[in-house]
Protein backbone atom coordinates (compact mmCIF):
# COMPACT_ATOMS: atom_id res chain seq x y z
CA UNK A 1 0.00 0.00 0.00
CA UNK A 2 0.99 3.54 -1.23
CA UNK A 3 0.39 7.07 0.72
CA UNK A 4 -2.87 7.12 -2.20
CA UNK A 5 -3.81 4.21 -1.51
CA UNK A 6 -3.47 5.13 2.36
CA UNK A 7 -5.16 8.43 2.33
CA UNK A 8 -8.11 6.75 0.39
CA UNK A 9 -8.59 4.08 2.96
CA UNK A 10 -8.35 6.55 5.55
CA UNK A 11 -11.11 8.97 3.72
CA UNK A 12 -13.44 5.74 2.92
CA UNK A 13 -13.31 4.75 7.18
CA UNK A 14 -13.47 8.03 8.40
CA UNK A 15 -16.22 9.64 5.99
CA UNK A 16 -13.63 12.63 5.85
CA UNK A 17 -13.09 13.42 2.33
CA UNK A 18 -9.53 12.63 0.27
CA UNK A 19 -8.06 16.16 0.84
CA UNK A 20 -8.41 16.17 4.96
CA UNK A 21 -7.77 12.74 5.08
CA UNK A 22 -4.40 14.09 3.30
CA UNK A 23 -4.15 16.83 5.83
CA UNK A 24 -4.61 14.74 8.61
CA UNK A 25 -2.38 11.99 7.14
CA UNK A 26 0.47 14.50 7.06
CA UNK A 27 -0.42 16.28 10.10
CA UNK A 28 0.35 13.06 12.49
CA UNK A 29 3.53 11.91 10.11
CA UNK A 30 5.18 15.52 10.59
CA UNK A 31 4.11 14.90 14.47
CA UNK A 32 5.71 11.87 15.11
CA UNK A 33 8.93 13.55 13.05
CA UNK A 34 9.17 16.54 15.15
CA UNK A 35 8.61 13.95 18.16
CA UNK A 36 11.52 11.80 17.10
CA UNK A 37 13.85 15.05 16.01
CA UNK A 38 13.79 16.09 20.04
CA UNK A 39 14.89 12.40 20.76
CA UNK A 40 11.15 11.83 22.59
CA UNK A 41 9.09 8.53 21.50
CA UNK A 42 6.04 8.20 20.31
CA UNK A 43 3.50 5.69 21.97
CA UNK A 44 0.54 4.14 20.26
CA UNK A 45 -1.49 2.47 22.37
CA UNK A 46 -2.59 -0.61 20.35
CA UNK A 47 -0.48 0.11 17.60
CA UNK A 48 3.08 0.35 18.39
CA UNK A 49 5.94 2.33 19.39
CA UNK A 50 8.09 5.12 17.56
CA UNK A 51 11.45 6.02 19.41
CA UNK A 52 14.95 6.81 18.39
CA UNK A 53 18.09 4.44 18.31
CA UNK A 54 21.70 4.81 18.28
CA UNK A 55 23.57 2.72 15.62
CA UNK A 56 27.37 1.95 17.09
CA UNK A 57 30.53 3.41 14.82
CA UNK A 58 32.12 0.47 13.18
CA UNK A 59 34.78 -0.49 10.50
CA UNK A 60 32.83 -1.57 6.96
CA UNK A 61 34.26 -2.31 3.42
CA UNK A 62 33.81 -0.15 0.19
CA UNK A 63 32.53 -2.90 -2.07
CA UNK A 64 33.88 -1.07 -4.70
CA UNK A 65 37.66 -0.82 -3.89
CA UNK A 66 37.67 -2.99 -1.43
CA UNK A 67 39.19 -1.11 1.25
CA UNK A 68 38.65 -0.44 4.88
CA UNK A 69 36.63 2.89 6.27
CA UNK A 70 35.21 3.89 9.20
CA UNK A 71 31.10 4.30 9.72
CA UNK A 72 30.10 7.00 12.03
CA UNK A 73 27.89 6.48 14.48
CA UNK A 74 24.09 7.37 13.58
CA UNK A 75 20.28 7.71 14.87
CA UNK A 76 17.86 5.47 13.42
CA UNK A 77 14.15 5.56 13.74
CA UNK A 78 13.31 2.61 15.34
CA UNK A 79 9.27 0.83 15.45
CA UNK A 80 8.33 -1.66 17.85
CA UNK A 81 4.60 -3.51 16.89
CA UNK A 82 2.04 -3.52 19.95
CA UNK A 83 0.25 -6.19 21.21
CA UNK A 84 -2.62 -5.85 19.26
CA UNK A 85 -1.10 -5.14 15.80
CA UNK A 86 1.60 -8.10 16.42
CA UNK A 87 -2.17 -10.22 17.24
CA UNK A 88 -3.31 -8.69 14.27
CA UNK A 89 -1.02 -10.02 11.67
CA UNK A 90 0.39 -12.64 13.41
Amino acid sequence: MNKTELIEKIAEKSGLTKVDSKKALEAALEAIKEALKADDKVALIGFGTFSVGKRAAREGVNPSTGKKIQIAEKKIAKFKAGAELADAIG
